[in-house]
């Protein structure tokens, strides 16, 4: 009766344990901006690399987004006065896997002439 009692309970706690958060976690992350001349960039270009699609793109406040997605590398244009702070938002299928998600900057366009601006001091960061 012992054993029986024994095998029981860990048939329990083994169907309790397959019922965790094992599956895929849909969620937002962020893009944030760190820009050296914040409120003088107007427009910037950078690409999304992702394990899977990206769901969705929304410009942060005040910013507009055109974006061409594919299956892995999602190529983003932001306009508008550029600030330190989230560029855009984007949807994904787990937000656990944040860090296989990677912004790279391809250019940055000064508001006032829209000249192409040197990347040092620029970079893209992905977060919850």
């Amino acid at each position: 009766m012992k054993r029986v009692a024994t095998w029981v309970l860990a048939a329990t706690l083994a169907a309790a344990a397959s019922c965790s958060d094992a599956g895929p976690v849909a969620g937002v992350l962020t893009l944030s901006l760190t820009t050296p001349n914040a409120g003088a960039d107007g427009a910037i270009l950078f690409s999304v690399t992702s394990p899977q699609p990206l769901a969705s793109v929304t410009a942060g406040p005040g910013l507009r987004v055109f974006f061409q997605p594919s299956s892995t590398v999602t190529r983003c244009a932001v306009t508008g006065p550029l600030t330190n702070g989230t560029v855009v938002t984007i949807g994904v299928a787990d937000v656990r896997q944040v860090a296989q998600y990677v912004a790279t900057i391809q250019s940055v366009a000064a508001s006032a002439d829209f000249q192409l601006r040197a990347l040092t001091g620029y970079s893209l960061t992905v977060s919850k």
